[in-house]
């Protein structure tokens, strides 16, 4: 991205300019958020980490109203200073991180239909908001989101370092785990908005690792069924103080990958 402006993803012409027309929805749509909204908050109390039950109250979400991003940009820009970019669906690398960088979080505005509710291929709007916007009024979880972004941005024309910072991004941002007083919650967005993935995280059955760059970078991930292992973290401090590392063990790794290549 050398040689372009900070702001060049506005002027993007892949990125259209679009909106939430919130007038759209349909009664099947607003019984859709709340079916989903009310069939996972009762799980999260004890399940979420405290930032997420901080932020979805800070975001004003509610089962009887899908998400409104004005209101969620308004609240927002006083809060950590991001906003919502309306996205047509999943998105470039470099526009996604572009975004990100720029502190402002790629969501759509369609929601899945009654019969899919309980497994959808592509995220929709009741993932990108109910799962990661509250925690978007986290400061030290942004400045991770904003950083993570900018060096995924440095390696975007190299496949193999934008799939690694991949594993990063899902097992922190989409299926990351905290502990808090000494227990396990949730904050991956990807856990967030599944119920049974809630369950299943937090019991016995998966392996529960502490964080862990390298092994992060280089652990596989499950696109189709619940994860066997989640690293945990011990705050979304340390998740932000763990960029320098990042970018460290990202050089070192495509180092070795180019050995293993060449012998």
């Amino acid at each position: 991205m050398a040689g372009k402006p900070a702001d060049w993803v506005f002027q993007d012409p892949r990125l259209k300019e679009m909106h939430q027309d919130y007038g759209a929805y349909t009664q099947e749509d607003f019984a859709v958020w709340k079916t989903l909204y009310e069939r996972q908050i009762v799980n999260l109390p004890k399940a979420a980490s405290q930032a997420y039950l901080d932020g979805i109250k800070e975001i004003n979400f509610s089962a009887d109203r899908i998400a409104d991003f004005a209101e969620v940009n308004r609240i927002l820009s006083k809060s950590t200073g991001w906003g919502v970019q309306v996205v047509p669906g999943l998105i470039d690398d470099d526009l996604f991180f572009g975004l990100l960088k720029n502190k402002q979080f790629p969501s759509s505005t369609w929601l899945r239909k009654m019969e899919q509710l309980d497994y959808l291929e592509e995220p929709d709007m009741f993932h990108d908001a109910f799962a990661h916007m509250p925690l978007l009024t986290n400061q030290p979880y942004v400045d991770f989101l904003q950083n993570l972004s900018g060096i995924a941005l440095k390696y975007i024309d190299d496949k193999w370092a934008i799939h690694l910072l991949s594993r990063i991004y899902w097992f922190t941002i989409e299926f990351g785990l905290i502990r808090e007083k000494g227990e396990l919650r949730i904050y991956g967005a990807g856990i967030l908005s599944s119920a049974g993935e809630t369950k299943f995280s937090l019991s016995d059955d998966p392996d529960h690792i502490d964080y862990d760059v390298r092994r992060i970078m280089q652990t596989a991930y499950w696109k189709d069924k619940f994860q066997d292992k989640y690293f945990v973290i011990e705050s979304y401090e340390q998740l932000y103080n763990s960029i320098p590392e990042i970018e460290k063990v990202l050089a070192e790794e495509l180092i070795a990958s180019e050995g293993a290549e060449n012998e």
